[in-house]
């Protein structure tokens, strides 16, 4: 993953590099058991904060010249030291700064509040180091170089650039000071990070929105300036304008901000243009309520409420969050219909957050749903893997592609699995696609986007066929990279009940994935997959129908060093799920069960890493 200068300068970092200061550079201030003044005496660049992640945060307020300039909210060490984080000092070159820093952490006197690590780790660098020095930070997802990661947000194709921007924590590597990072890809592979891209202000913190090129110049701000529209968070939810004319690298924020207000919280816009009707559209999840409103507008100023979309219908378990609206073609025909993206939390198919979907009609102002043969409204799902969330496309893609993708964690233990200098990555690119099943329902497909196979460094294993039985069939994989790679191969299971493919490593930690012919089914068991202790609802096994017509299972497996994606039967079945072995899968065996299978079109490609 290529990472600029520029980017370098305002991403996270474990630790300096060189070039530190002296303990003359920070001045600090005792005022009592939970207050703290620390002066920067210094013209470096960056200010280090040092972080414990186990404490609470402490509330950092900015002085410039004995102004206020920011907040921000960093979990300062107390026993001690598991990173520390850059406050950029660039911009106050030549003023007076000031930390005020307050605390939460019960102190008895001020002797002990003295005696905290933090204030002893205080340090002025002009660099950062940015090195990998994490087991499990992924050879080719995009993720953020430092620092926690949700929703990805923004998402739009322009001028031959895949830009991806995302929900991020400068200053910590669990969920705080919500903020667009930025990276751009020209071939959704190799990812360019880039300084963040709209930050916190007197309107709240900056959480998910879209992004979308004004190529009519309908907003005034120049012939095809990106737009953004995105909420801002504090005590309530709104939603609020900005604007780039340098290809999404900087924002100016509207002075007219915010541009939607509601009673009751709503969040996530979603906007497209509306050729047929001249004008935008925008989604929004009403959260709380379970729906999603639909506003137009022709300017992205001026929104006028058109209808709502969602009450009673489909998975209610959790909020209704990060929605999407497009229209397909369905496979095999001409026919077109609109898919709304849900994503909620909870109430995933298997716990914690998971992306339904709607497939119906949408006239410009109303998204109407298809009903099944029963009359009813059914509840679809685009993965039924337990780390596949807050699924969105990228706007303007091109050749009429829909190109997506998704945060691949879980709110139950995001914050907990097993890495500090990140948290989170994204699931790999989909392509979607509108099927329809033997049942006659239509469904969607999620392909995995054609670049991926630029990822293949070389053939491991060369095509190759097996019957499988009731014995083990052993299958190296390969151990370059750290095991990274993709399997191809199809089952067709002739009289066998269940076909079973298990990957393992030395250690016996292993997945198991079983085709259930009867139930056609597809499951995967990651119980006993390698590090599962940190969160009681990681351990789990999810399952998801095939959608095969004949009985085969084709499946296509993406291995990398801590997730598995399966496509199953050209992507009509998806499970993503985060895995932590203590060492690489190094073999896959294959058995069956009531009779003997046979396996064909078995390959193996090593993958090349394109992340740090």
């Amino acid at each position: 993953m290529k990472t600029s200068t520029a980017a370098m300068l305002t991403l996270l970092s474990l630790t300096m590099s060189a070039a530190t200061s002296s303990a003359s550079d920070v001045k600090v201030e005792h005022l009592g058991v939970n207050n703290t003044l620390v002066r920067v005496n210094s013209d470096g660049r960056y200010l280090m904060m040092p972080v414990q992640e186990s404490n609470d945060d402490a509330t950092v307020n900015v002085l410039v010249d004995g102004r206020l300039d920011r907040t921000i909210y960093v979990r300062m060490a107390k026993s001690k030291v598991d990173y520390s984080v850059p406050l950029d000092l660039s911009p106050y070159k030549g003023h007076d700064v000031v930390l005020n820093i307050i605390t939460t952490q019960a102190r008895s006197d001020i002797r002990e509040a003295k005696g905290d690590a933090c204030w002893t780790n205080f340090t002025v660098t002009d660099t950062v180091d940015t090195s990998n020095r994490e087991k499990y930070r992924p050879a080719f997802h995009h993720s953020p170089l430092y620092g926690w990661m949700n929703d990805p947000n923004g998402m739009v194709y322009t001028d031959g650039r895949w830009h991806l921007y995302y929900q991020t924590n400068p200053y910590g590597s669990k969920w705080q000071n919500m903020t667009w990072g930025h990276s751009s890809s020209p071939d959704l592979i190799n990812w360019e990070h880039h300084p963040v891209a709209i930050e916190p202000d007197g309107l709240g913190t900056i959480f998910s929105g879209s992004c979308a090129v004004d190529s009519t110049n309908s907003a005034g701000f120049g012939k095809d300036a990106i737009i953004a529209l995105y909420t801002s968070a504090a005590a309530s939810q709104i939603q609020s304008l900005a604007w780039s004319n340098d290809g999404g690298m900087t924002f100016n924020k509207y002075p007219g901000n915010p541009v939607v207000t509601l009673e009751s919280e709503a969040r996530d816009p979603n906007m497209f243009w509306d050729k047929a009707n001249n004008r935008w559209v925008l989604v929004l999840a009403h959260a709380l309520e379970h729906e999603m409103l639909i506003f137009t507008s022709p300017d992205m100023k001026e929104w006028t409420l058109e209808s709502a979309f969602g009450k009673g219908l489909g998975a209610q378990g959790g909020v209704w969050e990060c929605p999407d609206l497009f229209p397909l073609k369905i496979d095999g025909t001409g026919d077109t219909k609109w898919v709304l993206l849900c994503n909620l939390n909870p109430g995933g198919p298997f716990g914690g957050s998971g992306t339904q979907y709607f497939i119906g009609d949408f006239d410009g102002k109303t998204f109407t749903p298809d009903t099944d043969a029963q009359g009813n409204v059914p509840t679809k799902w685009l993965d039924h893997g337990k780390d596949h969330y807050a699924t969105v496309s990228w706007s303007d893609a091109p050749d009429g592609r829909r190109t997506v993708i998704g945060w691949m964690s879980n709110w139950q233990y995001a914050a907990e699995v097993p890495t500090k200098q990140f948290r989170s990555a994204n699931t790999l690119p989909r392509e979607m696609q509108l099927f329809r099943d033997t049942d006659g329902e239509l469904y969607v497909a999620s392909v995995p986007s054609p670049e991926l196979e630029a990822l293949r460094a070389s053939t491991f294993r060369k095509p190759s066929s097996m019957s499988a039985g009731t014995k083990e069939r052993k299958i190296n994989l390969p151990t370059a990279n750290d095991g990274i790679c993709e399997i191809l191969l199809t089952v067709d299971p002739r009289k066998a009940s269940d076909v079973i493919m298990t990957l393992a490593n030395n250690a016996g930690e292993h997945v198991t994935i079983t085709y259930d012919v009867d139930a056609q089914t597809l499951a995967f068991d990651r119980r006993k997959s390698g590090v599962t202790d940190f969160s009681q609802d990681f351990p789990a096994v999810t399952v998801t129908p095939v959608h095969s017509r004949d009985g085969l299972l084709n499946l296509r497996m993406f291995v990398d060093r801590a997730s598995i994606e399966l496509f199953a039967n050209g992507g009509r079945a998806v499970m993503t799920n985060l895995v932590f072995p203590t060492s690489p899968y190094s073999t896959m065996t294959v058995k069956a069960v009531g009779g003997n299978a046979r396996i064909s079109d078995l390959t193996v490609y090593s993958l090349k890493p394109t992340a740090l």
